[in-house]
């Protein structure tokens, strides 16, 4: 499979057109700062990271800025002086001011970045995509461990259907075969026509659902459908905090039929000393999804301040 069939959502969410981005952040900067301190006032400034200072940045959805202010406190932890630049924009942007070495730290989605990178590109193990990503990066970046969280595309029942038909957190989308018949699958438009979508759903796992009901791209119209039991099952991001909310049941995807998008710190080289490398490496040694779900649900449910959940965890992790 290659990654110009993945359908992506997270490609979509995470790389807006430029353009836009940059009108997006322009608004971005009247009226939204960073919960964080030592913040850039600035997302947009170009000018290059002043020596010694390592400048975190996030792209413009409250999971990137909670990963930026779990980066950004695990270096503190460890002596490192410290900047934010918070919900900079799209892909196209940051990934622009990564080059340029204005942002020196990001955190990333191994497989969508390598999509965005190549998007002819295969995409095998985890590590195979670390290893392509690396090779199409400027010469001055690279990716340092990837995490086991991943936020990415899933098949996810709502608390109804799970409980009829016996599925559970440990359940594959192959233990779903024998119910798709007489399911109703939502998703985005493309997802009926993709191969990560129904088309490999079918092809791999041999599931053929009752019918298909078009919905948003995992948004609020197929949250309310999955929660309302309009749909029983829908294509639904994997650290969606509706998850938590409504006690929806994502199924295990064994083969890997949506990729990778394993949350992964993107780095200026010469940003980092060997300790500071260490620091982050950590963070992804202990960071899994359940745990990403979980933060992200005390964000967007509780509206807690992203880094006061990026410090309380990184504390019961002891990682400062």
């Amino acid at each position: 499979m290659t990654s110009s069939t993945k359908s992506s959502r997270s490609r979509t969410r995470h790389t807006g057109a430029a353009a836009v981005a940059l009108t997006a952040a322009a608004a971005l900067l009247a009226g939204c700062s960073s919960d964080s301190d030592d913040t850039s006032d600035n997302p947009l400034a170009g000018d290059k990271a002043e020596a010694g200072t390592v400048v975190v940045g996030s792209n413009n959805f409250a999971e990137s800025t909670l990963l930026a202010d779990i980066y950004g406190e695990a270096l503190k932890a460890k002596g490192l002086k410290v900047t934010y630049k918070h919900n900079i924009g799209s892909r196209e942007t940051t990934y622009g001011l990564m080059k340029n070495g204005s942002v020196t730290v990001l955190p990333e989605y191994n497989g969508s970045l390598l999509a965005y990178l190549d998007p002819k590109a295969e995409q095998g193990s985890a590590d195979a995509v670390n290893e392509a990503v690396k090779g199409k990066l400027d010469k001055k970046l690279t990716l340092l461990e990837s995490s086991p969280a991943e936020n990415k595309d899933s098949v996810t029942v709502n608390a109804e259907t799970a409980k009829k038909h016996g599925l559970t957190a440990e359940s594959t989308l192959a233990d779903l075969k024998d119910a798709a018949p007489d399911l109703v699958i939502g998703g985005s438009p493309e997802f009926q026509t993709r191969q990560q979508g129904l088309k490999g759903l079918e092809s791999v796992y041999g599931l053929k659902f009752k019918s298909f009901k078009a919905l948003d791209a995992g948004g609020p119209l197929t949250q309310s459908a999955l929660t309302k039991n309009d749909v029983q099952a829908a294509d639904v991001f994997t650290t969606d905090p509706t998850i938590v909310k409504e006690k929806f049941v994502v199924l295990k995807d064994s083969e890997n039929l949506f990729g990778h998008a394993n949350v992964t710190p993107l780095i200026t080289k010469e940003a980092l000393s060997d300790e500071g490398v260490a620091a982050l490496n950590a963070v992804s040694a202990k960071l899994d999804t359940e745990t990403l779900l979980d933060m992200d649900a005390q964000v967007q449910l509780d509206k807690k301040d992203p880094l006061d959940v990026a410090k309380e965890w990184l504390r019961s992790a002891g990682l400062s």
